[in-house]
């Protein structure tokens, strides 16, 4: 490769746009971060919810992935992708300032938290759906892998700083005050967005006076007529179902059962964030050095396999040291993973459905959570925490399996994306 080419290279993925996306999903996410320090903070030690309540809080908060994902996909394959996203943030920040001044007036109460959380599950799909399938517009597809690697990577970091942030300010201001710092990020993110100057496909934004439900069943046809994308999503959808009935009890078992402290259990999920970030900042290295298919298998592989030193840990610092460093390595694959599998789903799908094969994607992995709650729930019952946990690992092996026995598994290079020329709807391209 010459010179030029890499400058010219390195000048698309560090073009202004770019930043200013990247900037933009950082200060959501950073805000964001303090809401969820803020907002159960609120709810226990002020309005002194009940466990019911909290949970009902929780709910709440993730009905929108199983809801409304599949519109919100539609929408952004139907209109322009910034006036979504910045309508999104802007909601966002009206629904959070509502919360302090309430608690002013003296009038804040757990429904207006439930009413809350509702509209920012709502708001962050309908920006999610938006922004995943934009970043495709604003780099070309060689450069999608380094793109979503410096998108993760920052997004990492931008998580950890929320949760500080969140914690400190919660113990200086008050939690109800804390949550202007979330206000103040959306009304950023918004600017940044609004400031994004690379224009869409006129084929994105004439979408005619059609059904938005025939919209999202073209959509899900389109994505079940794609062999490896909808492969890798159901490969997502089973790990996540998997992870979410582990994680159901994850906590509790470390402090109830393991008898981890609070300090070293804040340590081991650090460290955990720590082999998150190098996953994102190193996947593009290593999907050149051993494949994009390799990458993406090996990430989903780990999983099931970390689980394994967790099963069998008991108490005492060698077992956390041991989970720390487990959770790291779990964390790096499946980072570096998640990036590469987003990047060829990215790259594979026509621009007119970026939307809803993301939207599909999202119902199915986050949709099926509270689905792996219940189930957890239920199991516990019969097998105890330490055999939820058991089923929650054991079910991490399908995905491996599905991938194995997919185009995937052939992989090296990224696949040309498809045009409309050779492509038709209904069908995906050599991979």
């Amino acid at each position: 490769m010459t010179t030029s080419t890499q400058t010219a290279q390195a000048a698309k993925v560090t073009s202004p746009d770019l930043r200013r996306l990247v900037a933009s999903e950082c200060a959501s996410l950073s805000g964001s971060a303090v809401s969820t320090v803020a907002l159960p903070t609120l709810a226990v030690l002020e309005l002194h919810a009940s466990t019911t309540q909290i949970a009902a809080l929780a709910f709440l908060g993730q009905l929108p992935n199983a809801v409304v994902a599949l519109p919100a996909g539609a929408l952004s394959d139907r209109y322009a992708k910034r006036p979504q996203m910045i309508a999104a943030d802007l909601t966002a920040a009206v629904g959070l300032a509502s919360i302090p001044a309430a608690a002013f007036a003296g009038v804040l109460g757990i429904g207006q938290l439930y009413a809350v959380a509702v509209v920012l599950g709502i708001t962050k799909i309908l920006h999610d759906a938006a922004a995943i399938s934009y970043l495709p517009m604003l780099v070309e597809p060689d450069q999608l892998q380094h793109a979503n690697s410096r998108l993760g990577a920052a997004s990492s970091v931008a998580d950890s700083a929320g949760s500080n942030a969140g914690a400190a300010l919660v113990g200086a201001i008050g939690a109800a005050r804390s949550v202007l710092a979330d206000v103040l990020s959306y009304l950023v993110s918004a600017l940044l967005v609004w400031r994004i100057r690379t224009p869409e496909p006129a084929a994105a934004l004439a979408r005619g006076r059609r059904s938005l439900a025939r919209d999202i069943g073209e959509g899900l046809r389109y994505v079940a007529g794609q062999p490896t994308i909808r492969t890798v999503i159901a490969a997502l959808s089973t790990l996540s179902f998997g992870l979410a009935i582990m994680n159901t009890y994850w906590a509790y078992y470390l402090l109830a059962d393991l008898h981890v402290s609070p300090t070293s259990f804040g340590v081991i999920m650090g460290v955990g964030g720590a082999g998150s970030l190098a996953g994102a900042l190193l996947a593009p290295r290593i999907a050149s050095r051993i494949g994009i298919g390799p990458t993406i298998i090996i990430g989903f592989a780990v999983s099931p396999l970390a689980q394994v030193p967790l099963l069998l840990a008991g108490p005492g610092l060698c077992w956390q040291i041991a989970l720390a460093g487990t959770l790291a390595v779990q964390l790096f694959w499946a980072t570096a993973s998640g990036t590469s599998q987003r990047s060829l789903r990215q790259i594979l799908c026509e621009p007119r459905f970026q939307g809803r094969m993301q939207a599909a994607s999202t119902t199915m992995t986050a949709g099926a959570r509270p689905l792996a709650a219940a189930t957890a729930g239920a199991l516990v019952l019969l097998l105890g925490v330490r055999g939820t946990l058991a089923v929650g690992a054991a079910l991490q092996v399908v995905p491996v399996a599905l991938l194995l026995s997919s185009p995937v598994r052939v992989l090296r290079d990224m696949p040309a994306p498809p045009t409309r020329a050779t492509v038709p709807p209904a069908r995906e391209g050599a991979s």
